[in-house]
């Protein structure tokens, strides 16, 4: 799949393009920071999707920093003086980061079982070799969270479920222990204060890089946004008198996957999503965003 088309941004040469955000680093001044710029785009199966969805890169680009603003962790943010300005056009969807070494694992965290944990779970009885009791199922809120991390894979690759145990040959044992305590730690904050707000903090995944410098570990890339986390309305959860997807309705890009699901066989390129399931997603991303923050997103 070949990568995604980058705009030319004035003072800063183009570095790397993921999925959905594009790395740049200046043409001039400090060589440890970079601009962090988040598109419109949206993937789901491993696909970047035809159209984008308007808004979306400043709108989580805004989350990110609302939740990065309340965790108690040091992050990847910069503020440096001597980098050349981030231009206007992409300002409001954009992260000045100092450079990491980054660890090539996502930090999962699940709070309820669906997705591919439930997956797994149904065919092994555990998830990320973590054995859990039997008769969950599809959605239910697990007693305590489990941490699931999974390999990094590049670009165009399929990210890998791992055990914590693989986790440890990846990067270390000292290192993937305080991968698993920040990232567990981090997520019951959030759980906690979503829940205030009337949401339900399903899932998350979190990465962390390691300041070259101080040797630190540093929170980084996005966080708690409806791209990296699974966010469900508390009252429709609990009504009891709704069941199965109804009750699991999340802020993201559900309603896009639900879509391709029964209009697409994943077999070559994925079709073009209809202006109305746009339109649904990026009201649920705007809602989310309202819902914790209590700001209006115009």
């Amino acid at each position: 799949m070949p990568l995604p088309t980058a705009p030319e941004l004035r003072g800063w040469t183009h570095s790397y393009s993921g999925k959905v955000r594009d790395l740049y680093v200046p043409v001039e001044g400090p060589d440890d920071t970079l601009l962090v710029v988040a598109s419109n785009r949206v993937s789901a199966f491993d696909f970047v999707l035809e159209p984008p969805i308007p808004g979306k890169g400043a709108l989580l680009t805004k989350l990110s920093n609302w939740w990065f603003s309340r965790i108690d962790m040091p992050n990847h943010l910069a503020d440096s003086k001597s980098a050349p300005t981030v231009p206007s056009e992409v300002a409001d969807r954009s992260m000045l980061s100092r450079r990491l070494k980054m660890y090539p694992i996502e930090c999962v965290v699940r709070g309820a079982l669906t997705g591919s944990g439930f997956l797994e779970y149904q065919q092994t009885g555990a998830v990320c070799g973590i054995e859990l009791p039997p008769g969950i199922e599809d959605g239910d809120l697990l007693e305590t969270p489990i941490y699931t991390p999974a390999y990094k894979a590049p670009f165009g690759q399929h990210d890998e479920n791992i055990s914590f145990e693989r986790s440890v040959e990846l990067v270390g044992r000292e290192v993937a222990a305080a991968l698993r305590d920040a990232s567990t730690r981090i997520f019951a904050a959030a759980r906690d204060l979503a829940a205030e707000r009337g949401v339900i903090l399903a899932d998350t995944k979190f990465e962390f890089g390691r300041d070259p410098e101080t040797g630190d570990l540093l929170l980084a890339d996005e966080v708690l946004t409806s791209d990296s986390s699974r966010y469900w309305d508390a009252s429709v959860y609990f009504d009891a008198a709704l069941s199965g997807e109804e009750r699991l309705a999340s802020f993201d890009k559900q309603i896009v996957r639900n879509w391709l699901r029964s209009n697409w066989d994943q077999q070559g390129v994925p079709p073009v999503l209809p202006e109305e399931i746009v339109a649904q997603t990026q009201e649920r991303y705007r809602e989310l965003y309202t819902r914790l923050t209590g700001e209006t997103w115009a």
